[in-house]
């Protein structure tokens, strides 16, 4: 379930942010036909790869809100409380030991 959604996650930042790789050629594209200057062209490409950015992580806030929800649906148990629970039944068997090593010993 957590590749699937580490996928979906992946695919939605791929197709959302932009590169500024890919920015540049699109600018300098657009540059070589006259549509920009440089100046703008640099000024188009830092916009379009902060957009991009802000557009990823706010997908990535979306998808991490979605995976908490749907975990908390499905009712499972959280790492943090299993291991508590695992650390009181060790120390209820080492304190039963204890009270039937006593037992045996009187």
């Amino acid at each position: 379930m957590f590749k699937l959604l580490e996928k979906m996650l992946y695919a939605g930042v791929g197709a959302v942010a932009i590169t500024e790789e890919k920015a540049k050629e699109l600018v300098n594209e657009l540059e070589k036909k006259g549509h920009v200057s440089s100046e703008e062209g640099a000024k188009l490409v830092r916009e379009m790869v902060d957009k991009g950015k802000a557009a990823s992580e706010d997908m990535q806030k979306n998808v991490n809100n979605e995976v908490r929800r749907m975990l908390d649906k499905v009712n499972l148990v959280k790492k943090e409380d299993f291991d508590s629970l695992a650390k009181e039944v060790h120390d209820l068997n080492v304190k039963m030991d204890l009270l039937l090593s006593h037992r045996h010993d009187a």
